[in-house]
C-alpha cells in the first residue's frame, strides 16, 4: 500500500508528463509502469480520468483535427496512427463512423493536394498507385482526379 504523500508526489509527476503534451492512457501506462507501483499507477490514472486530464475520446478528436490541419492522410492512415498510440479500437471506429462524411471530404482533399504536388514529376497512373498504397479509397482518388 502507499500513503497520500506518495500518491501526490507520483500524481504530480504523471500530471507534468500529461500537461507537457496530451497523452493517451496507454502512453501514461507505458511511461510509468516500470517506476510506479501497479496499484498506485491505476489509482493515479483513475483520478486523472475523472478529472478529465486523460480522456482518450477527446484525444482522438483533437488528434484527427490536427491531422486535418497539418497533414495529407488517408482515413486508413489516420486510423493506424491512432491505434499506434494505444487507443481502443472501438473508440477509434466509433469516431470514424460518426464522422465519416467529414473524413471522406478530408481524404478527397488530401488526395487532391498530393496529386497537385506530384503531377509535375509523376504520371497520373503512378500517383494513383501511390495513393492506393497509402490506403486511399479508389472512389476518393477518382473524385480528387476529377477536381
Amino acid at each position: 500500500m502507499y500513503d497520500i504523500e506518495q500518491f501526490d508526489k507520483e500524481k504530480t509527476r504523471v500530471l507534468k508528463y500529461i500537461l507537457y503534451k496530451r497523452r493517451t492512457e496507454q502512453e501514461v501506462r507505458n511511461k510509468f509502469q516500470p517506476t510506479i507501483d501497479k496499484d498506485l499507477l491505476e489509482d493515479i490514472i483513475d483520478y486523472l480520468k475523472e478529472a478529465k486530464y486523460i480522456d482518450d475520446v477527446e484525444y482522438i478528436e483533437r488528434t484527427v483535427n490536427n491531422f486535418k490541419i497539418l497533414k495529407n492522410l488517408s482515413i486508413r492512415e489516420v486510423e493506424y496512427r491512432l491505434m499506434s498510440k494505444g487507443l481502443k479500437r472501438s473508440d477509434i471506429e466509433e469516431y470514424l463512423y460518426n464522422n465519416r462524411d467529414e473524413l471522406e471530404e478530408y481524404e478527397i482533399k488530401s488526395a487532391s493536394n498530393i496529386i497537385y504536388k506530384k503531377s509535375s514529376s509523376m504520371e497520373q497512373e503512378d500517383i494513383k498507385q501511390s495513393l492506393l498504397k497509402k490506403g486511399y479509397k479508389i472512389e476518393n482518388i477518382n473524385k480528387a482526379l476529377e477536381q
